[in-house]
C-alpha cells in the first residue's frame, strides 16, 4: 500500500514540509509506503482545455504532471498540502492538480484523499475546502482528523510549535491508513461499487 504526498510549497524545508513529515512518520509506522514530491518551485502551467488528454491519455505539457499521474495511478491514497496564499492554495499546486485530475482517465474510485493547509493565521478553511473538491468529484473518500487539516506557522520551523496542528496530522495519518486498509479488505470481499454510465446534463 502506498500514499503519494504532494508538497505545493516552494520551500523544501518549510512549514508545509513539517506537516507532511508528521503524517509520513505515522503512515510508515502503519506499514504504508510513502513518497513526497515537492512541486512548489516547479514551472507548471495551467490547463488550456486543448483536449489532447482525451485522445492521448496524458497532458500535452510533458512536465511534472505526467510523472505524478503515473505515481498516482499506482497509489492507494493521495495527500496534497499547500501554503495559504490569499485564502487559497498557491497557483503552482492549483495548476498541477487541475491538470493532474483532468488529464488522467484511470479510475480513482476509493483512492483515499487528504488535504493540508498551512498558514500564518487565516485562510486555512477556504484552502482546505478548495483542495478537497478534487477528491469529491472523482469518487475518492476523504480522510478526516480531529480538526480541519491545518497547521500554523509563518517563519521556517514555526509549525513545530503548533502542537494541536501536528497532533491533527498524526490523527489524520492514522485515519487515512485505517481507511486504506479497510477499503483494501472491502475490495477483496465486495469489489468496488457498481458504476453507471455517466450522465451529463446541460442547462442551455
Amino acid at each position: 500500500m502506498k500514499v503519494l504526498m504532494i508538497n505545493g510549497s516552494p520551500r523544501k524545508e518549510g512549514n508545509t514540509s513539517i506537516a507532511l513529515k508528521e503524517m509520513e512518520k505515522i503512515l510508515i509506522q502503519e506499514g504504508i509506503e510513502t513518497e513526497i514530491v515537492q512541486i512548489g518551485s516547479k514551472d507548471i502551467r495551467g490547463c488550456v482545455a486543448c483536449g489532447f488528454c482525451k485522445d492521448k491519455g496524458r497532458c500535452v505539457f510533458n512536465d511534472e504532471v505526467n510523472q505524478l499521474a503515473l505515481k498516482l495511478q499506482e497509489s492507494d491514497g493521495l495527500v496534497v498540502a499547500s501554503p495559504v496564499y490569499y485564502s487559497s492554495a498557491n497557483a503552482t499546486l492549483t495548476a498541477c492538480l487541475d491538470r493532474l485530475f483532468y488529464s488522467t482517465s484511470f479510475d480513482k474510485t476509493m483512492k483515499v484523499g487528504a488535504s493540508i493547509a498551512v498558514a500564518r493565521r487565516g485562510g486555512c478553511s477556504a484552502t482546505f475546502d478548495q483542495l478537497n473538491k478534487y477528491f469529491t468529484i472523482t469518487g475518492m473518500p476523504v480522510a478526516s482528523s480531529q480538526y480541519w487539516n491545518s497547521v500554523h506557522g509563518r517563519n521556517q520551523g514555526e509549525a513545530l510549535q503548533d502542537e494541536e496542528g501536528l497532533q491533527t496530522m498524526r490523527v489524520l495519518a492514522r485515519n487515512m491508513a485505517f481507511l486504506i486498509k479497510s477499503i483494501a479488505l472491502g475490495k477483496e470481499k465486495y469489489g468496488l461499487p457498481e458504476t453507471e454510465k455517466r450522465v451529463f446534463t446541460h442547462f442551455i
